[in-house]
């Protein structure tokens, strides 16, 4: 069947997707660019924000009218484990299958052409923990360790959509890493709800780290994401003494607000938090901290947004992905009262989002003047007359001069906004 696929969400629905792809390949199946050209439309699919739902849920509507009548329309992912077979009602679909049932996608798109099909189980082991082969694989690539989170903050829909925390084997780990690295790839993120919790016999996080570092032709290693309450000494060590391992950290808050952190059931709080940020920058002077925010929350209160706001100046994140609290459905705190109004959260975000510019572009500024170590991607996407990379700290750089795909160079930043750094590439030499 000829397939076309659409993403939605998170780096691990990114890396679902190309699980997707690569089980469809192998099983003879090729992918598309258009659905108008395609025998079977896969929407992989973000349940985190009610928004998000609602928008995966008209483009289905939308993708089924610009699709061959004859064509398998299938949902999978986040949305398709959350709604089930409700998806049938809502949506002109003809296949629904779960967070835990791409590998059994080639064979259900064949029995979905003759009648609907629906695959939504969780399994108590990872699904994917001897997939196949990597079949193509770029300078950065995505791996995931774990699945699942046993942590339920009472926003969040992850441990009723994807389950439980399972931890991929080791070897596991260290097999598909060796197969990227053997077809070209340079950087690679570790993936997990929250891979401080990783755990396979005797291995826990800092010695998984430990053992892909070591991993031959692997030049950078990072991941994402971390919950406060997990990260332990150990890792920030094992960040700071070993190699390959990148100086960035995404470190989730929320809020700065110890009121709205025990209601969202974070198990750390403010003071917490900022002696954990002491310390990552005591050990790992380099370090970047990026992290995520939400305003809003149930029962947020002016002065409960002020202590974010002061949390935000204080701590300088490098970067921050911020939104407004939107009810989801089956979490704790659907049960309480959604009391601040929404043009109110609206005003709020739009503050911190314009204090945390301000904030990246000054530290960003600061680097004006000093070379970075980039990893070479490629053109740059707007202009093909300058080369892309990004930095040890995840920093984007455009910069101009001579550089091979996948080669380290050092780049003398020359310009900086809050969202790139600009440059030239600078001789080692000198």
């Amino acid at each position: 069947m000829r397939v076309y696929i659409e993403t939605y969400g998170c780096q691990m629905n990114e890396y679902d997707s190309k699980l997707i792809r690569e089980s469809l390949r192998l099983h003879g199946h090729s992918l598309v660019s258009s659905p108008e050209r395609a025998d079977a439309v896969v929407v992989n699919t973000c349940s985190v924000r009610e928004r998000a739902e609602m928008r995966v849920l008209g483009r289905l509507r939308h993708l089924r009218g610009l699709a061959p009548p004859d064509a398998v329309v299938a949902v999978v992912g986040c949305v398709a484990q959350r709604l089930g077979s409700e998806l049938f009602e809502l949506t002109p679909v003809d296949l629904v299958v779960g967070t835990d049932g791409y590998g059994r996608l080639p064979e259900l798109l064949r029995a979905a052409r003759d009648e609907r099909c629906l695959w939504t189980p969780v399994y108590r082991r990872d699904p994917y923990d001897e997939r196949d082969a990597p079949v193509t694989a770029g300078i950065r690539e995505f791996v995931a360790v774990m699945r699942g989170c046993d942590n339920y903050c009472t926003y969040c829909i992850v441990p009723f959509v994807r389950g439980r925390e399972r931890s991929r084997t080791a070897n596991s780990v260290l097999r598909e890493v060796g197969r990227l690295t053997a077809l070209g790839t340079k950087d690679i993120t570790l993936l997990g709800q929250n891979v401080n919790s990783y755990r396979d016999g005797d291995a826990d996080f800092p010695e998984l780290l430990r053992r892909v570092a070591a991993v031959p032709g692997l030049e950078r290693l990072r991941f994402a994401t971390s919950h406060p309450k997990d990260l332990s000494d150990e890792l920030i060590e094992t960040i700071a003494s070993t190699g390959a391992v990148c100086e960035h950290i995404h470190l989730p808050v929320q809020s700065g607000s110890d009121r709205v952190l025990a209601s969202m059931g974070r198990s750390y709080d403010r003071e917490r938090y900022r002696a954990l940020v002491r310390t990552i920058r005591e050990r790992v002077p380099d370090v970047a901290l990026t992290t995520d925010i939400i305003v809003g929350f149930p029962g947020e209160t002016a002065d409960d947004y002020e202590e974010t706001v002061s949390l935000m100046e204080e701590v300088r994140f490098d970067s921050a992905f911020m939104f407004r609290y939107s009810v989801r459905s089956g979490t704790a705190a659907a049960d309480l009262a959604d009391d601040v109004p929404e043009e109110e959260k609206i005003a709020r975000l739009e503050r911190i989002i314009e204090l945390q510019k301000g904030i990246t572009w000054r530290i960003n500024e600061g680097l004006v003047g000093q070379r970075v170590e980039v990893l070479c991607e490629g053109p740059s996407q707007r202009d093909n007359d300058v080369l892309f990379g990004r930095t040890r700290q995840n920093k984007a750089v455009v910069f101009s001069g001579r550089a091979d795909v996948g080669e380290l160079v050092d780049v003398t930043v020359r310009e900086a906004s809050a969202w790139t750094l600009r440059g030239v590439v600078s001789d080692r030499s000198a």
